[in-house]
């Protein structure tokens, strides 16, 4: 990239997040979860329109995604490296961050079923420490060695040819961050289940997490959640 080239490039972007709108979107997507445009219009205070038209700018800059998901498209902010300069830029002017509350009941943001595998808090943050723990590669959600022997070890098992993707994530409709999907989440799920970590409420999404479950996911990840599941 030649210095006039970057010189505009750099423009763009500083352009891109000067507009006070632009901005409050940024900062609202900066506590890691994704909205749709019309959560993010209504907390800016502008027209659903508008606020479309400001999306795209910031998503052209390449400082937000869109993860289409059904029949809703939802905004994040586009990697680490745009969420560590804006952070930087906030604690200059001493920003605070600022969220929707999600409506979604606090049982099932808790955790539940999502199609064959789990979601909702547990799941996300079972999704996330995965990651940390290196058994999944970052971008590529392909599975570690380490990871493999792990999860074989807790006697998860998975389909040795399958057509369908191994691991992906999937957002979380109450939580709006990415819980495990594919084979391996399915696998997780059905793992949970028969070491009777986890229990299905009959006739209803929500899945509860066991005593035995509390322990094993302190044990065998350093996960520890609130018992209260009400």
């Amino acid at each position: 990239m030649d210095e006039a080239h970057l010189e505009q490039r750099l423009a763009n972007l500083a352009a891109a997040v000067a507009d006070k709108t632009r901005a409050g979107m940024l900062c609202m997507l900066m506590d890691g979860r994704a909205y749709t445009a019309t959560e993010l219009a209504a907390a800016t205070s502008v027209a659903a329109s508008t606020a479309s038209s400001h999306l795209a700018r910031l998503t052209q800059q390449s400082l937000v995604e869109c993860l289409p998901q059904g029949r809703h498209r939802y905004f994040r902010i586009a990697s680490k490296e745009v969420a560590s300069a804006l952070e930087t830029l906030m604690g200059l002017v001493g920003g605070r961050m600022s969220s929707v509350r999600s409506s979604a009941p606090q049982h099932l943001r808790f955790a539940r079923t999502c199609y064959d595998h789990m979601a909702g808090e547990v799941a996300v943050a079972l999704h996330d420490r995965l990651f940390d723990l290196g058994w999944l590669a970052p971008d590529s959600y392909q599975l570690a060695e380490s990871g493999r022997q792990a999860l074989m070890d807790l006697g998860v098992e998975w389909p040795s040819v399958s057509r369908r993707r191994f691991a992906c994530g999937c957002l979380d409709w109450s939580e709006r961050q990415s819980h495990l999907g594919g084979q391996l989440g399915a696998a997780l799920l059905r793992g949970f289940e028969q070491h009777h970590w986890v229990e299905r409420v009959p006739e209803s999404r929500q899945l509860l997490l066991t005593q035995r479950g509390h322990k094993a996911l302190a044990a065998q990840f350093g996960l520890v959640f609130s018992v209260s599941q009400a």
